[in-house]
């Protein structure tokens, strides 16, 4: 059934990285500066949701402000009713018919048309972004240009696997058989602030190109990379094809996993919400749910590796976004004979990260998103005092340029108990635990020893050290020796995002070739002659 292609047309984005191969770094940031005096016309402005094919607009409103600096409001969104929702998931069950008999090739050139769309106005998008969510400039662009790659992506695999309808062998000389992947209805759609283009936009095409119709909820932290996508779509559709539905998720996202109307769920978020509402949502009767849940990933160094690749990969992982990826690197297995080493040229160079305003030219380090995040940076660190060494960081940035936003310093801990909560438990946040290993096999011991299972670095230049840690790490994105970045950074079409054990419930990974399978259901037809 499946075509996997190795010689495909599609190409990732790779914005800055073409920049800089170009010898035009200064021209990227020449462009981004343009972008923020833009986008700071539009601060304060009211957003609607999107029901129906209609803009809805409402008195009854949340602000959204910029984690960096919180007296910057940057929006204004409805707080939808569980009535708004509901009419939502109607007027999108209401269209499914109509859109789900779109040829495939009609869908696929939709999606490479709003693709071309955000790739011409990438800078002003992640401008945006860093406003909204607070990454800095190049995280902000890798974001827009993973959104742009996954619509391509998509599109590409629905059309080399030609709407995934195929003649099958026929049981007997009188028949003639197909089988033909058919969408299931509607979908709820239920996306993170960490990523608010990326994996909404992932998401949602995953559904949508595939014959779907969605309700999209953002979150509120990060409503407005969401609706920009869904501003570029909404009219290319039959109406209510997509909604748009905004508010909080005791309300919204509540309404979406209770209604037996909804026909599936894509979720990223927390372990907690995700088991949640997967048990809430298969109650009635049995629907695809698929997620990402988060991971405490581990990056073993080892002492046969090139130390400065090591720092330099775990540290861009741990502490890349403020640590708020599900990817990042937050637990370290460093062996023994190498750890102090490793740990001062760790230290020396997380100290060094330039902290602040995420839209200036060198800041590394941006905020964590909200008040609640502050709050769990702080017990962090009080329990890492308590418990262990905190060789860096742990404290809050209050300085008269950084007072007004949710500014923290990267944390390095080490020499924490076995099994503390601070290495079993998701922070979300730049705050990396390390620990030491006498031998290669305790460290794959510790490395698997949690409930997670997302992702996974080594650095290691002994041949059968690799091996046998992809042979026996319990992960879905592992990597061996990255620089770049030892646990984060996925590509689209090179390296699915799955998650294994309680960081995911599917298998399959995002941006791979059997991603767009799960928005769909087997149906076979026979002729009878």
């Amino acid at each position: 059934m499946m075509v996997l292609c190795n010689t495909c047309m599609f190409e990732n984005e790779k914005t800055w990285m073409r920049f800089v191969e170009n010898n035009s770094t200064d021209e990227f940031h020449k462009n981004f500066d343009n972008a923020i005096d833009k986008a700071q016309k539009d601060f304060g402005k009211a957003y609607p949701m999107i029901v129906g094919g209609k803009e809805i607009f409402s008195d009854d409103v949340f602000q959204v402000r910029s984690p960096a600096d919180k007296n910057i409001v940057l929006a204004n969104f409805p707080l939808a009713t569980k009535d708004d929702v509901l009419r939502a998931i109607e007027t999108a069950r209401e269209s499914f018919y109509k859109w789900s008999l779109v040829s495939y090739k009609k869908r696929v050139q939709i999606f490479r048309e709003v693709a071309d769309t955000f790739s011409q106005n990438k800078f002003s998008l992640a401008a945006i972004m860093s406003f909204e969510n607070g990454k800095n400039r190049l995280e902000a662009m890798g974001d827009l240009d993973e959104s742009i790659d996954f619509m391509r992506f998509y599109a590409e695999q629905l059309e080399i696997n030609e709407g995934f309808s195929k003649e099958t062998k026929s049981a007997s000389p009188n028949e003639k058989t197909r089988s033909v992947l058919k969408p299931y209805g509607v979908w709820g759609i239920i996306s993170p602030f960490n990523f608010p283009s990326a994996i909404a936009i992932g998401m949602t095409s995953g559904a949508l190109i595939t014959g779907n119709t969605v309700v999209l909820k953002p979150s509120s932290d990060a409503p407005i990379s969401g609706f920009k996508f869904v501003e570029q779509i909404y009219h290319k559709l039959p109406p209510a094809t997509i909604n748009f539905v905004t508010g909080a998720g005791s309300i919204v996202g509540k309404t979406i996993i209770e209604s037996n109307m909804v026909d599936g769920i894509a979720f990223t978020g927390s372990k907690e919400v995700g088991m949640t509402g997967y048990s809430t949502f298969e109650t009635t009767k049995p629907r695809p749910f698929i997620s990402e849940m988060g991971g405490k990933n581990p990056t073993i160094v080892s002492s046969s590796s090139d130390v400065e690749k090591a720092v330099d990969g775990v540290m861009r992982a741990a502490f890349g976004f403020s640590g708020q990826k599900c990817s990042a690197c937050s637990r370290v297995y460093v062996q023994k004979s190498i750890a102090n080493k490793f740990l001062e040229r760790l230290v020396a160079k997380t100290s060094a990260l330039k902290i602040g305003k995420p839209w200036e030219r060198d800041a590394y380090i941006g905020p964590v998103i909200n008040d609640a995040a502050v709050k769990k940076f702080q017990r962090a660190a009080e329990i890492a005092k308590k418990d262990g060494i905190i060789l860096c960081g742990g404290s809050l940035v209050s300085d008269e340029q950084h007072k007004d936003g949710n500014f923290v310093t990267p944390t390095i801990v080490v020499h924490l108990p076995k099994d503390h909560e601070l290495i079993r438990e998701e922070l979300f946040l730049p705050f990396l635990c390390v620990e030491e290993f006498e031998n290669f096999d305790e460290a794959l011991v510790m490395a698997n020893k949690s409930n997670y299972g997302l992702t996974a670095g080594i650095f290691s230049q002994d041949k059968n050290e690799i091996e046998k840690f992809f042979e026996k790490i319990e992960a879905g994105v592992t990597y061996a020796n990255r620089a770049a970045s030892a646990t984060t950074g996925a590509m689209v079409g090179a390296q699915p995002f799955v998650g294994w054990k309680d960081s995911g419930i599917s298998g399959k990974g995002a941006g791979g070739v059997y991603y767009l399978l799960q928005f769909l259901r087997e149906q076979t037809q026979t002729r009878c002659e």
